[in-house]
Parts: C-alpha cells; sequence; structure tokens
C-alpha cells in the first residue's frame, strides 16, 4: 500500500478542519522534534562562533554596533545617548529613542554581569532563541495545519539561514521575530477555546514585548484584536470540537485587559521621551525618518535599498530642520514625507509597487557579498517555490490560516508604502515557512509513492 502524506490523510486539518489538533505524543515526533531543536542550536552556535566577540558592520547587520554602543552608554551611567554625532541624526550626548529601549537593555544587563564580552550577549541570545523559535513555530503550525505541518515548519526555522546568521547579530531581530511568533501562539490559544483572563493578560505581555522591540509591529495590533473579536465561534476557524467563544461584551473586556498590559510596558518609556525631549512620543523616534527617506523624490519611481555615497541620507534632510531635537525631527520629517504623497500620489503608488523587487529578492546581485548571495538563495530563493505553493494549498482552508494570512499581508503592505529591505521582510519569513511547509510535505508524499510503487 503506497504511504500518503498527512495532507492527504483525512485526519489531516488541511483537507478536514474539523479534525482534532494533535499533540507531541508519539515518540517519534519527539525525537524529531528534538533533533529540530539540537540542529537549531547548532547552527545558531555555528555562526555566534563565527562572529565571536567582535561588533563589526557586517553585512545586513551594522545595526549591532549602534546597539552596543549604546548598551555601553547605559551601562557607564550616559544613559541612552550616544558619545559622538551618530546616525540617523543623532548629536552627541542628547538623549535619542531611536533604537530598541528593550534590546539595548538586555545587552547592557549582560554587559553588567559578564563585562563588555559581545560574544556572551551572543550565546545568550542563541541559546534563547535557538530552543524557543522553532518551539513558537511549532505550535503556531500545529494549530493551523497539524503536528505535521508544525514539525516541518519548525525544522525549516532551524536551518534556515538567514535565521541562524541574525540570531547571533547584536540586533532586535531575533528576538523581534520570536516575539512576534509568540504573539500568534497566543491570539490562536485564545481563539481555540482558552479565555481565560490569564491568557488575555498573556497576550498583552507578548505583544507589548514585540513593540518594545520595533514598534512597527503597533500596525498590526488593531488587526488581532479584530480578528479575536470576530473570527472565533463562525464556521471553519477554529474546530467544530471546540467550546463556543464568549460573547463579544467578554472579548472586548479581555483585550483592554490585555491592551492595559501594553500600555503599562510602553507607559515608562512614553514619560521618558516627555522629560527628555518636552513632546508626546509613545516609543520610538524612527517612523518619521524611515518614511521621508523611503519616498523622498530622489529616487522618483525607482526604490533603491541603500541609497550609494558617504552619508547620503542626512543629506537629504532640509538644512531649516536640522537643529531641531531627534523627537521633533521625526515629526516634521513624517509630515515632510506625507507632504511628497500627497504632491504626488501616482509616483508613491509605483515606488511602493516598485519595492516588491527589493523586499521580495530572492536572487543573487553583483553588488552583494557571496555570503550575502549564498544566504539570500539558499534561505528565501530555495523556500519561494515550497512559500508559493504551500499558499495555494492553504487557500482552500483559508479561515483556519487566517490570522497568518493576515499578518504576512499587513505587514508586507506597511514595508511597501514604506522602507522595504531583506532584513525587514525576515519577520514575514518566520510565518511563510509556515506556509511552506504543507508543500514540502505534500513533496515528500509524492516521492514516498514513487519510492514504493517500483518495483
Amino acid at each position: 500500500m503506497n504511504q500518503q502524506s498527512p495532507l492527504s490523510t483525512p485526519q489531516s486539518p488541511i483537507s478536514n478542519p474539523q479534525s482534532p489538533i494533535s499533540d507531541l505524543r508519539s515518540p517519534i515526533s519527539t525525537r524529531l522534534f528534538l533533533f529540530v531543536l539540537l540542529a537549531s542550536l547548532a547552527l545558531r552556535l555555528a555562526a555566534v562562533l563565527v562572529m565571536g566577540n567582535r561588533v563589526e558592520g557586517l553585512p545586513g547587520i551594522v545595526d549591532q554596533i549602534s546597539y552596543h554602543t549604546l548598551a555601553q552608554r547605559v551601562l557607564n551611567g550616559h544613559g541612552f545617548t550616544m558619545p559622538t554625532d551618530w546616525w540617523p541624526v543623532t548629536r552627541a550626548n542628547e538623549p535619542t529613542a531611536h533604537w530598541s529601549y528593550l534590546y539595548t537593555l538586555y545587552l547592557a544587563a549582560v554587559y553588567a554581569v559578564f563585562g563588555v564580552k559581545p560574544l556572551a550577549a551572543r550565546l545568550i541570545q542563541a541559546l534563547i532563541v535557538g530552543l524557543l523559535w522553532p518551539w513558537l513555530t511549532f505550535r503556531v503550525g500545529r494549530r493551523v495545519g497539524g503536528t505535521a505541518v508544525g514539525l516541518a515548519a519548525a525544522a525549516w526555522s532551524a536551518v534556515y539561514g538567514y535565521f541562524a546568521y541574525y540570531s547571533a547579530a547584536l540586533m532586535t531581530e531575533s528576538f523581534y521575530i520570536t516575539a512576534i511568533l509568540w504573539t500568534l501562539d497566543r491570539g490562536l490559544t485564545l481563539a481555540y477555546g482558552d479565555w481565560r483572563k490569564r491568557q488575555w493578560a498573556l497576550l498583552g505581555l507578548a505583544v507589548g514585548v514585540t513593540v518594545l522591540l520595533r514598534q512597527v509591529f503597533l500596525v498590526f495590533v488593531p488587526v488581532l484584536f479584530l480578528w479575536l473579536w470576530l473570527a472565533p465561534g463562525r464556521r471553519g476557524f477554529v474546530p467544530a470540537e471546540v467550546a463556543a467563544p464568549p460573547g463579544l461584551g467578554a472579548r472586548l473586556r479581555g483585550s483592554l485587559l490585555a491592551l492595559a498590559v501594553v500600555l503599562l510596558l510602553i507607559l515608562p518609556w512614553t514619560v521618558r521621551n516627555y522629560r527628555a525631549f518636552g513632546h508626546f512620543v509613545p516609543l520610538n523616534t524612527n517612523a518619521g525618518y524611515a518614511f521621508f527617506w523611503a519616498n523622498h523624490p530622489i529616487y522618483g519611481t525607482r526604490f533603491v535599498a541603500i541609497l550609494p555615497g558617504k552619508a547620503p541620507y542626512e543629506r537629504l534632510i532640509p538644512a531649516e530642520l536640522r537643529q531641531l531635537d531627534e523627537a521633533a525631527l521625526d515629526s516634521a520629517l513624517l509630515r515632510r514625507g506625507l507632504g511628497f504623497v500627497v504632491q504626488d500620489p501616482g509616483r508613491y503608488v509605483l515606488l511602493s509597487l516598485g519595492r516588491l523587487r527589493t523586499f521580495f529578492m530572492f536572487w543573487p546581485e553583483s553588488e552583494s557579498s557571496l555570503l550575502s548571495n549564498l544566504v539570500r538563495v539558499l534561505s528565501f530563493g530555495l523556500a519561494l517555490p515550497f512559500i508559493s505553493v504551500g499558499l495555494w494549498l492553504t487557500a482552500r482552508d483559508w479561515r483556519r490560516w487566517s490570522l497568518l494570512w493576515l499578518f504576512v499581508g499587513v505587514y508586507t503592505v506597511v514595508h511597501l508604502l514604506s522602507w522595504a529591505l531583506v532584513r525587514y521582510r525576515l519577520p514575514v519569513d518566520g510565518v511563510l515557512l509556515i506556509f511552506a511547509s504543507p508543500a514540502l510535505l505534500r513533496l515528500q508524499s509524492l516521492i514516498a509513492r514513487r519510492s514504493q510503487s517500483r518495483p
């Protein structure tokens, strides 16, 4: 008898949305998952050893120099300031809110315990995300597609080249993507019947940690809560055996609890920013810079990921704005950026569409280093065919996968409308690999059937 893929069996959530979600109960699944965790740790630790104790401007991770410097300033009692004039236009010894407070404090805490040793921060980071990242990927994949999909997604995330590389970088990426997966897992946990206040509080904690790592996630938060208000309880969104969700009133109260936790995490930094700048800045001062630069008329309708030349972005800032403090300048640049859109909306549309090429780049380019080209092709380039087929396969069961569809769509659109880089796409990759897993399992099933049909 031919062996079938888990996706083609009657018990598969892909083909039967009413089937139960299985767990890691079989010895085979347990052994496979342990192997996935070991592979995840091994690759991330290898990247850590390669980067070592140096903090350099390697491809795609130049920002680690800023975090390393800022953490030392905090540790030495200078607060969130830079020792010299710094990117983007932060003046020496003046307050900055451009960088993630949470990640800076993580580095400062590690340096306080172990000394200023980037290797220690890399090792701790790699151990944390090496375990949590595939575990959370498995949980999310299992919820929407079953255990086989969860295991395949966890395995792919464990060996994905980009993820191993960024797990060793002293930047927000690895913690941020892990926090996004935690948030999606918490949302699915609620939708799948656990509506206790504790779960709403945990959702708030997950969202709060995520936005403290990168505030752009705030754009997705209303979509997440709207999905929690409307999707559960409707036919096909969750298994039939899951208990009916509470009414909209109870979900609204739960949402308010979660949002209160988020606000409690953000509020201290809002107060700090007001004291530092005299302006209301909820979290970070980087959205205005990004939107202004990303939509400047210098591009025409063709977006360039990184402008050539020395300090090209600083030169674009109008002279009359350069004396403003960081927060006021961020607000002024956002207004200028929106002005570019209003002045020529047609150009803005074409420029945003042109960012598709940069955001979804998977091919080698002559301007990139050999390492960048290899990681790009062997990561996203290799996964893209499976992602494409997986999106088509899961479209038949779109309700079950709707939260992941929404995240991919919203997060992609936000960056196409502002600044698109491969690095900014990595959170989308973390979710798209879950979509790729049904296609990978389908391929495995076809290979198994052909091998068994041979005489």
